[in-house]
């Protein structure tokens, strides 16, 4: 994925706001992939004439294969900012989840204890606080079906490794796509139909309330449910 203007969802002197493609990594890892902040960075030195280093602050990262917002600082005084945002939980993220089984209940809010194996990249859901679990909170709601699959809007509470994909999982909804967490096949595109849909925030800089829709992805089964 190269970005293009069409992938930036806001802009100003401080903050870009990206929505990412569900193959594409926020930061770099073990892959050796190039990650989108250094996509970003490229984006922005073409598009001012930058004869030097861009700077781009990675304030919190997707897993790859989720599509939606990723918020980057272009200066180091937001990023700072932005770092303490995520940390207070003032920035409000929503996301949505096609899944494959209909929840029991069509509103609820899950709360589970979850266990984070890094050898696996794995976390581990339980109802009741195990050793080296953290609290894990999200409010869900189904807002529309189809023949197969069901679209439900997804809160997040608190920010833990896979969280929506382990909660969801464990409730009997696992997300299309993701068989590490239970689902029957991948998708074609490796990806997994979880998308960040929207973010609400106070402009760390100008203070300025900023609430950005991130578009699904282009295809078939997305558009079925716009």
């Amino acid at each position: 994925m190269i970005i293009t203007e069409k992938d930036i969802l806001y802009e100003d002197n401080h903050i870009i706001i990206v929505n990412k493609n569900n193959n594409d990594i926020v930061q770099g890892d073990k892959t050796g992939d190039i990650p989108l902040s250094e996509k970003v960075k490229k984006f922005l030195k073409e598009k001012y004439n930058k004869p030097g280093n861009v700077f781009c602050g990675v304030a919190h990262r997707l897993d790859r294969p989720v599509s939606g917002i990723v918020i980057f600082a272009k200066t180091s005084k937001a990023l700072s900012r932005l770092n303490q945002m995520f940390k207070d939980k003032e920035i409000k993220k929503t996301y949505w989840a096609i899944v494959g089984n209909k929840p029991k209940i069509e509103e609820a809010t899950l709360t589970n204890y979850l266990v984070r194996n890094p050898k696996k990249n794995k976390s581990y859901t339980f109802d009741e606080k195990k050793t080296d679990s953290k609290l894990a909170i999200l409010s869900y709601k189904l807002i529309d079906s189809s023949d197969r699959f069901f679209l439900l809007e997804v809160d997040l509470k608190t920010g833990r490794h896979h969280q929506i994909r382990t909660q969801l999982s464990k409730m009997g909804s696992p997300i299309r796509g993701d068989v590490k967490y239970g689902f029957k096949r991948p998708n074609k595109d490796a990806g997994i139909n979880l998308h960040a849909r929207k973010v609400v925030f106070v402009h760390p800089v100008s203070k300025v309330q900023i609430v950005i829709e991130a578009p699904p992805p282009n295809d078939v089964l997305w558009n079925s449910f716009l």
